[in-house]
């Protein structure tokens, strides 16, 4: 929530600088409030355990925020009932005349696919399209941001040598982005893909800039320059024991060369319990996305339309910091910190 300050206070430039919400005592008495509108493209088999995490983290905001969810049409789901699908999910065309603050796109396990292979792929490029003109700010998540950094931003999605799985260190490269202000050097993220993003391209793109990345995992963060859309390509969103659950799922299918995952098992011991290790950096991102949405989005988001045409979602006293390259100094976390000292009790 932003603080109120008397005006002309000359901290006010430095609170600006450095990605802090204060308003003088006049802004605040013509700020008007309303819930936030939210709508959720979830492209998960299991929906109801990717709305829980989900919900969990929009729930740490204060913020009052209205949820609406959406479906693709040409994809039927089997991993949950057409009752629960019917009674809170909508298709596209049923927001077709509607505006929201935020939508977030969630990832989905096609990634192995080229993007045209994908049945729902002209849908979520329509989704996109209209998202373009209908909605203030846009998360997106694993591979909904591989695909829609490809559709909007022509980035090629590369296939990955080995699948990158567990949590991995991501490093801070831009303290004074809103999205990452509080953020630790070294925020710790969870992947679970076999593809990334081609980083060649999004150096190339002026309009894109790199918020955290890793050497193993490569860009963790990213956003455009007004941050009208945000991409994650890892997980901050998963429960303590989402990659517990996928590696034992896929160790009981008797497939071959199951990865272990990274950074995860105390001691790499898989009957030792889990360290949830992203939690505090996954919260202080959505809180971070949901407050920059509050104090940016229009009351009236019939003016959303106008304001990306602009490409100015935000405020004029808005000060955006050039990220600065990957680290190049070989440093390494978890070689030789001990990570893994734990041991089970008793």
């Amino acid at each position: 929530m932003p603080i109120k300050i008397p005006a002309g206070l000359p901290a006010r430039d430095i609170l600006d600088s450095e990605r802090i919400f204060a308003l003088e005592k006049p802004e605040a008495e013509r700020q008007r409030v309303r819930p936030l509108k939210m709508v959720i493209l979830n492209l998960m088999p299991k929906k109801i355990e990717t709305e829980t995490q989900l919900l969990r983290l929009i729930s740490k905001s204060p913020l009052q925020v209205d949820i609406d969810f959406m479906k693709t049409g040409t994809h039927e789901s089997t991993h949950v009932s057409a009752d629960h699908l019917v009674k809170f999910y909508e298709p596209p065309e049923s927001f077709a005349d509607n505006y929201y603050d935020g939508l977030i796109v969630t990832g989905a396990p096609v990634e192995h696919l080229p993007f045209e292979e994908v049945d729902y792929w002209d849908e979520f490029r329509r989704v996109l399209d209209w998202a373009a003109s209908h909605v203030f700010s846009t998360m997106y998540l694993c591979w909904g941001a591989m695909g829609a950094l490809n559709h909007r931003y022509g980035v090629r999605k590369i296939d990955l040598p080995e699948k990158v799985f567990g949590v991995f260190p991501q490093y801070l490269q831009d303290e004074y982005c809103f999205l990452t202000n509080g953020f630790d050097e070294i925020a710790l993220q969870p992947h679970s893909r076999v593809a990334g993003v081609s980083e060649e391209d999004v150096a190339a793109n002026a309009d894109l800039q790199v918020l955290t990345w890793g050497p193993r995992s490569g860009p963790g963060l990213i956003a455009t320059r007004d941050f009208s859309e945000v991409f994650a390509l890892g997980h901050w969103e998963y429960g303590k024991y989402t990659l517990a659950e996928e590696y034992r799922r896929d160790m009981d299918r008797g497939l071959d060369n199951v990865p272990f995952p990274t950074n995860y098992f105390p001691n790499d011991d898989p009957s030792i319990e889990p360290l949830f290790s992203w939690r505090a950096h996954a919260n202080l991102l959505w809180r971070n996305w949901l407050n920059w949405v509050y104090q940016m989005t229009p009351y009236d988001l019939t003016e959303v339309p106008q304001l990306r045409a602009q490409r100015r979602p935000g405020t004029d006293h808005v000060v955006r910091h050039a990220p600065c390259p990957p680290r190049e100094d070989g440093f390494r976390p978890f070689l030789d910190d001990g990570y893994g000292l734990i041991v089970p009790r008793g």
